[in-house]
């Protein structure tokens, strides 16, 4: 049962990262500037969702390994801890500083070389959650381990 609030956690927490970026990217590229200050604002409410659910993952993710060894166990906590410094020291409060300067109109150089340091360290975290999930997965015997035969041999 653990495992399964792990997993959920994990997926809920990689699609608002996900969703975060998208929306991001397709208000900045195709849509107007109130569109814009939207989607700073939804991303910066839907940290309410995010922060909880990765706690919860990294927790659940805490308990689930201990006892265990192995490099798939190890990776996938170095690759936690990566992404919550990658969150707590980058992406949250880089939302707190381009909502606000959203929300006051200011859309200059500055506003858009942090959106692209925003952005890189949103798919570093994407990447590094997606690593995690397969890994995940592969812990769990629901995806094959790379190198084994994913059939009987004839």
């Amino acid at each position: 049962m653990k495992s399964r609030l792990h997993g959920f956690f994990g997926a809920v927490a990689l699609l608002c990262i996900i969703t975060f970026w998208s929306s991001t990217v397709v208000s900045e590229l195709f849509l107007d500037q109130a569109s814009v200050v939207a989607v700073k604002n939804a991303v910066l409410t839907g940290m309410w969702l995010l922060i909880p659910t990765m706690a919860v993952t990294g927790g659940s993710g805490f308990s689930l390994a201990s006892g265990r060894r192995g490099r798939i166990v190890e990776v996938k906590g170095r690759r936690m801890k990566g992404v919550a410094a990658n969150g707590l020291l980058i992406l949250l409060p880089s939302a707190w500083v381009l909502a606000s300067w959203a929300n006051s109109g200011r859309f200059d150089g500055a506003f858009y070389a942090l959106q692209g340091v925003e952005l890189i360290a949103g798919a570093i975290n994407i990447t590094l959650l997606a690593l995690n999930m397969r890994d995940g997965l592969r812990l769990s015997g629901r995806l094959g381990l790379k190198g084994r035969a994913s059939a009987s041999p004839s």
